[in-house]
């Protein structure tokens, strides 16, 4: 069982800036895609973008150029940072693992708001 546990949401104006993290425990990380999705209010959960284990990211197109993901196998965490923060960026972001060989194996953060607002 992994317990994923995210953090670093907030209100922040827009054109700011948040990273938020995510701390995996309880599986090996190494083996799990990882990714973040968000969902707004009103909306359907939507990718934002998934990173394999070896480091290479898979950006949703309305994503990129703002948004960068990493992660830190030694620490099992996976971070996204967000520039220039739009208000329709506001949302719960969430992160998930899915096991990199075993597809139906996945997990989910509990979810961390992001609020862009003035």
């Amino acid at each position: 069982q992994v317990q994923l546990v995210e953090s670093g949401g907030g209100l922040v104006q827009p054109g700011g800036s948040l990273r938020l993290s995510c701390a995996a425990s309880g599986g090996i990380f190494s083996s799990y895609t990882m990714g973040w999705y968000r969902q707004a209010p009103g909306k359907q959960r939507e990718l934002v973008v998934v990173i394999t284990s070896g480091g290479r990211a898979n950006y949703a197109d309305s994503m990129k150029g703002r948004f960068t993901v990493s992660r830190d196998n030694a620490k099992n965490t996976v971070y996204l940072q967000m520039n220039s923060l739009k208000p329709e960026d506001t949302a719960v972001y969430s992160c998930n693992a899915q096991h990199a060989y075993f597809n139906a194996i996945t997990y989910w953060g509990q979810g961390t708001q992001v609020t862009v607002s003035s």
